[in-house]
């Protein structure tokens, strides 16, 4: 199949997604307030491979409709599952990056691996973000309720500004790239504020401790170590102690934006551990 579709979920929300080449389904999540778009690099690379490559605009963001409600782990699983149903996918590799990440492990978590061959996780989410009892190396509340302002406040303002942190652009000898930045702005541009408000409270405050021990099937974490959005120490570093079948990478001095900043390494990644 090679085409860009909408699929409309049980709730009446139109879903895009991309579907693009033929082979095994590699399928990807991608992470707020982007887009599918944000993993361009890896879908065009692993195309010209041999696969086939799957990616959705989650509800409310890019270019899928913006339902009011279900702007929470569960749904975005839910919806996960719906779409990998109707295309009928098997022994698909699925590849999240952020609040993708927690996406697939919920997928798992609640839709099991009939359909999966194995899993990617990028600069994840999971275990957990939020600062607990359990989870005191987590970021205090505070973080995430200052989030919630910069969307309500001036979202374009607060875009433009985040994406120097989340690609590394802040720390001395990087090499900026303004398209990248403007890239990242555009897409969050596109999303829903209402969905891209509602899902901090879903990337920062769902346990996913049970949905990463339910993931046996083999499973990648990638992440960079300066990733100053999604600390790796209550969340990679944690998913690892938690993950029955896993294997790790670390990229020094990655951001968390890796797909885009380290882009041929993750391509090289990616391909070594599907082929693995």
């Amino acid at each position: 199949m090679n085409n860009s579709n909408f699929l409309q979920l049980q709730d009446g929300t139109q879903l895009f997604y991309k579907d693009w080449g033929e082979g095994q389904p590699v399928v990807f999540s991608h992470g707020w307030p982007l887009s599918s778009d944000a993993f361009e690099d890896q879908m065009l690379y692993l195309a010209d491979k041999g696969y086939r490559v799957i990616a959705h605009d989650r509800r409310g963001h890019g270019r899928s409709s913006q339902p009011w409600n279900g702007h929470n782990m569960d749904q975005y699983a839910d919806d996960l599952a719906e779409l990998t149903a109707y295309l009928d996918l098997k022994d698909a590799v699925h590849v999240g990056h952020s609040t993708g990440g927690g996406e697939v492990a919920r997928y798992i978590g609640r839709h099991g691996t009939s359909r999966v061959a194995k899993a990617v996780l990028i600069g994840a989410v999971p275990p957990l973000m939020i600062e607990t009892d359990f989870n005191p190396h987590g970021l205090p509340r505070e973080i995430f309720d200052s989030i919630r302002f910069g969307v309500k406040n001036d979202r374009s303002e607060f875009f433009k500004t985040l994406s120097d942190a989340f690609y590394g652009f802040n720390r001395p000898e990087a090499q900026v790239s303004e398209g990248l930045k403007a890239s990242f702005w555009l897409q969050g541009m596109q999303g829903s504020v209402k969905a891209l408000y509602d899902c901090v409270k879903a990337f920062s405050e769902t346990d996913q401790r049970e949905d990463l021990k339910k993931m046996t099937i083999p499973t990648l974490v990638i992440y960079g170590d300066d990733d100053q959005i999604v600390p790796p120490v209550s969340s990679s570093e944690a998913a690892i102690k938690l993950l029955p079948n896993v294997s790790s990478k670390v990229y020094k001095g990655g951001s968390h934006g890796i797909c885009s900043t380290h882009k041929d390494q993750i391509n090289s990644d990616l391909l070594a551990f599907i082929r693995g």
